[in-house]
């Protein structure tokens, strides 16, 4: 899990069931030697899963600057919010284009950072996270 050149490895995913549907994002925080940092999950209630992707990269990104990281590669599998990010695909939802302008205002408190896409067998982790966040949300309570 160790990313190259001293960068932290931010693993970032979302997940939509019936898209739109119950929605979760996950993130996963490694430091430049591999070493797990935090594991992160949020239930987002009703959103489309690119809403949720967003949402994913958004939360890790807060924490990795809260815990200090300042150069980074960001992983994930969605060739869309990769291809934004990377200025190859314009943002045209409304929603979309607040997450997007929010994501850049993040990525530039690094010193250097590159979003790159993988094949989701290389994401589990993160899409674990991301789907553990709607489960524990529809979980009762009391049994």
């Amino acid at each position: 899990m160790s990313a190259p050149g001293g960068e932290w490895l931010l693993m970032v995913d979302g997940a939509a069931r019936g898209n739109p549907g119950n929605a979760g994002c996950g993130a996963a925080i490694f430091d430049e030697s591999g070493k797990l940092l935090d594991e992160l999950c949020r239930y987002l209630g009703h959103a489309t899963n690119n809403v949720a992707e967003y949402e994913g990269l958004l939360m890790g990104l807060e924490r990795v600057l809260r815990l200090g990281g300042k150069r980074l590669r960001v992983q994930s599998d969605s060739q869309l919010l990769v291809r934004q990010l990377n200025g190859l695909y314009r943002v045209k939802d409304e929603k979309l284009k607040r997450l997007h302008q929010r994501a850049l205002g993040l990525l530039r408190q690094l010193e250097a950072y590159h979003i790159i896409h993988v094949g989701r067998e290389h994401n589990r982790l993160a899409d674990r996270l991301a789907n553990r966040a709607i489960d524990d949300a529809r979980r009762p309570l009391f049994d």
